[in-house]
């Protein structure tokens, strides 16, 4: 028994039920939670859109043929878009 009560202890069981049954405590760690993943992923998906968008314009500079007409259309549609 002495040997569980220390495991326990351990584990921080104790703070683990207190959290698990305030109910408040948990919404509010839930919206942080979702706050932050929000933001991750805003801001992940702004640099991978910008990585995008640079390698697309090297690409129109580089005047292959083809594909530089095709990427020069799409940069100028988002460009048109982002003003």
């Amino acid at each position: 028994m002495d040997r569980f009560l220390r495991a326990a202890e351990q584990m921080r069981l104790a703070d683990y039920v207190a959290f698990a049954s305030d109910r408040k405590r948990r919404l509010l760690d839930a919206f942080w939670q979702g706050v932050a993943r929000g933001l991750g992923i805003m801001v992940g998906f702004s640099v991978l859109g910008a990585a995008v968008l640079f390698i697309l314009q090297d690409l129109a500079k580089r005047n292959l043929p083809g594909i530089s007409n095709f990427v020069a259309q799409v940069v100028a549609l988002v460009q048109l878009r982002l003003q």
